[in-house]
């Protein structure tokens, strides 16, 4: 415990106080920044310090949590002194005791305020005590706490200071509001307990809150916040009814254990009977009765009883059985690497209802393989992948083990920041590493990081090794190799046509990397690997031998050259990597040339990258078993006839000087002796005849493609930025296996030849930025063509993602719909200088076409050849900065790109009655968006808005409109009206309310009844909250602690129905309004709610957040009723996405609906502090949804007369409103 004069004379002496626990709380730790304090006790003197409070306090540090207790009277009137805000800011946790006279000390009442704040602006947990007081008496002032806020408004209007009774009615308000703020959070009332009970209640609470014991696993934790919370909730959730299995995720060292055994710790005691058993793949590796050993553990454990000893696993097992099906048991088994042992833990015969296991793993699909799972019932299995920290998680982890803070020294920056980004977020690798850093200096800090690559031998490699190890066969380890020496960051269908040819089975090869966590695929089908697992990978080639020349695989390009320079390398050596631009980047000027027969010896040579490599001699002794060939750069302007290719299945030539490339005479030189040399061409065995892949990219003199039948086996041409490319062959037809063309930014292609529409099997066409507006390009024939995608620069990688597609047309598109073949899939005709009118009328001819890319054109609006696509699915018009208008586009549609990276101009967007869910993607640069979206906003000026609109809001009695008929005032022209989720609202400028809300509140919350009279017809409420900004003073407590994200962009409004338990959280749409200068505006919704969501009786409580600068003065409501006439708002109801519809992509976990904007465009919503105030639970990432598609325009289902909706088109009758004050 800290009490307040000793931390008065702490601060005025340098002597350490003798207080029991002050050695463990005074002051702030170096280690991490850590509060001092973990519970701030808030109460009322008069009524507890000498009985609950001194028991409770006593209690709190008999269990080892240390508290911050006031030790003087708060006298009522007095200012809260900034020691005690310093100790709340420095408290991890607050109890406050809500007694009978709380509310009559401004001081308790000012603690609540600050401590509710520091809630929002951090995870300071908050635990009210209703001490003999209801907790309806604090939330409606009632009571003790209604006496005693009537006589501090009695004091506010005595005040005859202006400035002091406005400072007044300000904390009046922000009173009120904590008030009924902690009377609906969880508390604990003590009516009818025994205190000693109570008390230790409290304490096991607030321990297992703040997690006390497992103070030590903090480091180990560090970013692990949100799985802890979603472990947390899944332990909690769970069906009573069925067990519930969890496996977690990840390669070694990314933090399974250290999670497991925290909620394990954390939740342990909710169950009948639990057991962690930790290390289970070592323990069994370790001992031949290791499993056994586990297995007793495990019994001993649940059944709490020492058992006979068994010899035989099978036994133990039944055992095992017959012990989980008795009881709700809560199991960790940690690092579980074989079948063998899940079944040999959990048998085949199911758990006790309610119970849970835990299982941390290397291997994806181990769980689901075990014996449990092939049983009628089948558990309810979870996954939890860790991926690893953020960069300044990784940070703060890397600074508390080498810094014993957060931050790094001075001086450390440059050298924390490289080393964190080596890790790339593995906590084992941060932590070990930080521990050996520790007091060293930033040459030592260099020296290490440069040693880290080359040591084979270091815990973290081990850890990481141990997954290699466990994999079942050769051909995957020998697959691992070849990936993390050549392929991290390549196409893997490229990838696996080069494998497969150098006869490693992929299929089953990958599967199982991918099971291990080794390798993983990226969202554009390129390999990824962690760099620690391709560190690993590299040093088990390393240790074949400590003489490159003698390792399998060569990728360092020093060591590579050096190899050849000296003519080491031998028939040990199956793949090769060198770039010359990497050496000359060390040594400039050095030379770096080299003969051709420096591979001659390496017999087995299949892999081969010579990017930008001189070399001198004949070609013919290069290794004749090449499956992959990569040599960028390449000095000849022609491909060498020596040069041994039968067996190549991908040959990489970008960047290079060849100038023709026409099958076996790559020469351009000896065109002219074609017909002498006609032995030469190996007709009856082709010169090219394995190759699948042919990347000739961004070579800049290559102007002709000829002689494509020495290619019968092409199935991917790429052909990108080659600017002097003028003409294909025709003899492309040969090429019947192709399936991918990529011909983009050819921009001089003269003539595309017909018979490319006369290939049955290409699937890719790339025709981007080749500038088809000008009238130059011909195009006719083209067929079967599935994926046409540009926007990629592939190298040797051929495939794009889905985002970039074919982007040529020619300026003459009478004849090119036609021309295209029927088969057609995909088609991008993107950054072609193409207007709307450049486009044929009927696209109907290509029925199969799921994708169109128009990105980058200058089109105003959706060509009118788009809806006469019958199966269409994904368009994209991105960048399109003229963009105005998109109307009607096919109902089929499943996905719509806009989004610009410049800002984008477009307008309007409106879908057809019967569009079906898709996914939007539209990302605006700026704000305020200007974009009317159909379904989403609606956007109008209120000039503009109808008469009979207005009338069926009720917002007819308002000032500014009568100044609007008599043409007052130019700036209500600004005024916008927004209309979103069933909600339409407007800003303007006003100091006071409209007249016609009686029922008000001062502050920024109001609740109400709505009257039981009512029949049952209400269709919605007005509300209406007074803005002002704060004066300079008024500076939030905490904003120099938290940014400014602690608070809306706009204002939020939060409306509540206590009675039915719902909740809509509204951050409204940002719009143009700045109000400088302006001394008071008004913020006017009108909430569409029907009797569903509200109605007779319902206590409802609203309340707005404001922003960092505004206060609110006042609040009003009032309740809107339908009289059964002409309703003006049909239109509006019909929208899906509103209060009454469909929601379901808003709610949170907890049942909340956040209605944001940007939820139509993201991937969840993130809950801010501001939001916590009223989530208090759930994952910081909600509405979160596995269905991608579910953006609807218009609802399927249409309101009735009732307010219920039907299914049909029938006419819908209309109504108008009357307006009752509450």
């Amino acid at each position: 415990m800290v009490v307040l004069s000793e931390l008065l004379l702490e601060e005025s002496s340098s002597t350490s106080s003798t207080h029991v626990h002050s050695s463990s709380t005074h002051g702030h730790s170096s280690l991490t920044n850590t509060p001092s304090y973990d519970v701030y006790l808030s109460f009322r003197d008069l009524d507890t310090r000498h009985s609950f409070i001194y028991d409770l306090n006593e209690a709190l540090i008999d269990a080892n949590i240390t508290t911050f207790l006031d030790d003087e009277e708060s006298d009522t009137g007095e200012d809260l002194k900034p020691e005690l805000e310093s100790a709340i800011k420095a408290s991890r946790a607050s109890i406050i005791v809500l007694s009978k006279n709380y509310a009559s000390s401004t001081w308790c009442l000012d603690e609540l305020v600050l401590i509710l704040e520091k809630r929002i602006a951090s995870n300071h947990i908050v635990i009210p005590i209703f001490y003999h007081v209801a907790p309806s008496d604090v939330r409606w002032q009632e009571g003790s706490f209604g006496d005693a806020m009537a006589k501090h408004k009695q004091k506010m209007e005595v005040e005859t200071d202006t400035n002091e009774k406005r400072q007044w009615a300000m904390k009046m308000g922000r009173w009120n509001n904590a008030l009924i703020e902690v009377a609906n959070l969880k508390g604990k009332d003590v009516k009818g307990r025994r205190e000693t009970e109570f008390i230790e209640e409290i304490v096991n609470d607030i321990d297992r809150r703040l997690h006390v014991p497992l103070r030590t696993l903090r480091a180990q934790l560090i970013g692990m916040e949100s799985s802890i919370k979603f472990i947390t909730s899944w332990l909690k959730d769970g069906s009573s009814h069925r067990a519930d299995i969890l496996t977690i995720l990840g390669i070694g060292g990314i933090g399974k254990t250290s999670l497991a055994k925290y909620v394990f710790a954390l939740h342990c005691h909710e169950f009948h009977t639990s057991s962690y058993v930790d290390d289970i793949s070592r323990r069994c590796n370790e001992k031949f009765n290791g499993l056994m050993d586990i297995q007793k553990q495990l019994v001993n454990d649940v059944s709490k009883t020492n058992s006979i000893e068994i010899h035989d696993v099978s036994l133990y097992t039944s055992k095992i059985e017959n012990v989980l099906a008795r009881k709700r048991v809560f199991l960790v088994l940690d690092d579980i690497d074989s079948l063998d042992q899940l079944d040999a833990l959990l048998g085949s015969k199911g758990f006790h209802p309610g119970s849970k296991v835990i299982i941390t793993t290397k291997n994806t699909w181990l769980t689901e393989s075990c014996a449990l799972f092939k049983t009628n019932i089948k558990p309810i299995h979870e996954r939890l992948l860790l991926r690893g920290l953020g960069e300044n998680e990784s940070q703060q982890l890397l600074c508390f083990q080498a810094f014993h803070c957060n931050y790094p020294n001075r001086g450390y920056e440059e050298v924390s920041k490289k080393l964190v980004k080596y890790c790339q977020g593995h906590p084992l690798a941060l932590e070990v590493l930080g521990k050996s850093l520790h007091n060293r200096d930033v040459a030592y800090w260099e020296w290490f990081m440069e040693g880290l690559k080359k040591e084979t031998n270091s815990y973290v490699n081990n850890v990481l090794r141990m997954s290699f190890d466990s994999l079942p066969y050769n051909n995957d380890k020998e697959l691992f190799k070849h990936i993390s020496c050549y392929f991290v960051g390549m196409d893997r269908d490229v990838t696996e046509t080069i494998l497969e040819a150098c006869d490693i089975n992929t299929r089953s090869g990958i599967t199982n990397l991918l099971d291990r966590f080794l390798l993983s695929v990226g969202e554009n089908n390129e390999f990824k690997m962690h760099q620690l697992v391709q560190e690993m990978g590299r040093c088990v080639v390393r240790e074949e031998s400590i003489k490159p020349w003698k390792r399998s695989r060569l990728w360092c390009h020093k060591e590579s050259f050096e190899v050849l320079q000296v003519k080491k390398g031998k028939g040990n050596v199956v793949g090769l990597s060198l770039d010359i631009r990497m050496l000359e980047k060390e040594n400039l000027g050095a030379s770096y040339e080299l003969k051709t027969d420096s591979l001659s010896n390496m017999n087995n040579l299949m892999l081969l990258q010579l990017n930008y490599v001189h070399m001198k001699g004949s070609y013919e002794n290069f290794p004749g078993d090449l499956r992959g060939l990569c040599m960028h750069g390449f000095p000849l302007s022609y491909m060498p006839t020596d040069l041994r290719m039968e067996n190549l299945v991908v040959l990489d030539m970008s960047y290079s000087n060849i100038e023709a490339f026409v099958g076996c005479y790559s020469d351009p030189r000896r065109l002219d002796k074609r017909q002498k040399l006609d032995g030469l061409c190996f007709k009856e065995k082709r010169l090219l005849g394995s190759l699948k892949i042919l990347n000739l990219s961004f070579c800049k003199q290559l102007h002709t493609l000829c002689d494509f039948e020495q290619l019968p086996a092409l199935e991917k041409l790429i052909v990108r930025h080659c600017v002097g490319l003028i003409e294909v062959s025709k003899s492309i037809e040969q090429c019947i296996e192709l399936v991918f063309i990529d011909l983009s930014y050819c921009k001089k292609l003269e003539k595309l030849p017909r018979t490319i529409g006369m290939l049955k099997k290409v699937k890719i066409l790339l025709l981007d930025g080749c500038d088809l507006g000008k009238p130059r390009i011909k195009s006719k024939d083209m067929c079967s063509l599935e994926i046409l995608n540009a926007n990629k620069n592939f190298g040797i990688n051929t495939r794009t993602s889905s985002s970039t597609f074919v982007d040529s047309i020619p300026s003459d598109l009478k004849f090119f719909a036609s021309s295209l073949p029927t088969s057609l899939v995909s088609l991008s005709l993107a950054n072609n200088k193409l207007y709307s009118e450049s486009f044929p009328l009927d696209f109907s001819c290509l029925y199969v076409l799921n994708e169109l890319y128009l990105d980058g054109n200058p089109i105003d609006s959706m060509p009118i050849c788009v809806r006469s696509l019958p199966r269409i699915k994904k368009l994209s018009m991105r960048n399109c900065n003229k963009l105005k208008s998109l109307e009607y586009p096919p109902q089929t549609l499943r996905m719509l790109l806009l989004h610009s990276v410049d800002k984008s101009y477009i307008e309007k967007v409106v879908f057809h009655p019967e569009m079906l869910p898709l996914t939007l993607y539209y990302f605006p640069r700026v704000e305020p968006i200007l974009c009317e979206i159909e379904g989403m906003i609606k956007i109008q000026l209120m000039v503009d808005v109808e008469e009979n609109i207005l009338r069926g809001l009720g917002w007819t009695n308002l000032n500014f409109l009568k100044e609007r008929h008599m043409g007052a005032s130019s700036s209500e022209s600004e005024i916008q009206v927004f209309y979103e989720f069933g909600i339409l609202s407007t800003m303007y400028e006003q100091d006071e309310m409209p007249s016609w809300f009686k029922h008000r509140s001062m502050g920024s919350s109001i609740s109400f009844t709505i009257p039981s009279s009512s029949q049952n017809n209400l269709r919605g409420l007005n509300f209406c909250s007074m803005h002002a900004f704060k004066p300079p003073e008024e500076k939030f407590p905490f904003l120099d602690e938290f940014p400014y994200r602690q608070f809306p962009k706009t204002p939020m409004i939060t409306v509540s129905n206590v009675t039915k338990n719902r909740m809509w959280i509204y951050e409204r749409f940002k719009d143009r309004s700045t109000f400088v200068g302006v001394k008071c505006w008004v913020l006017l919704s009108h909430w569409m709610f029907g009797r569903n969501e509200m109605e007779g009786g319902d206590l409802i409580t609203i309340t707005v957040t404001e922003r960092y600068n505004e206060v609110i003065k006042e609040c009003g409501v009032r309740v809107v009723y339908d009289d059964g006439e002409e309703d003006a708002l049909d239109y509006y109801r019909s929208w899906n996405h509103i209060i009454g519809g469909d929601l379901f992509p808003f709610q949170t976990t907890t049942g909340q609906y956040i209605l944001k904007n940007q939820r139509f465009f993201m991937d969840g919503v993130a809950l801010t502090p501001y939001h916590r105030k009223f989530i208090v639970d759930g994952p910081n990432i909600q509405g979160k949804l596995d269905e991608v598609r579910w953006f609807r325009s218009l609802s399927p289902k249409k309101p009735d007369i009732t307010g219920y909706a039907h299914e049909g088109k029938g006419i819908l009758k209309g109504y108008v409103f009357r307006h009752e004050n509450v």
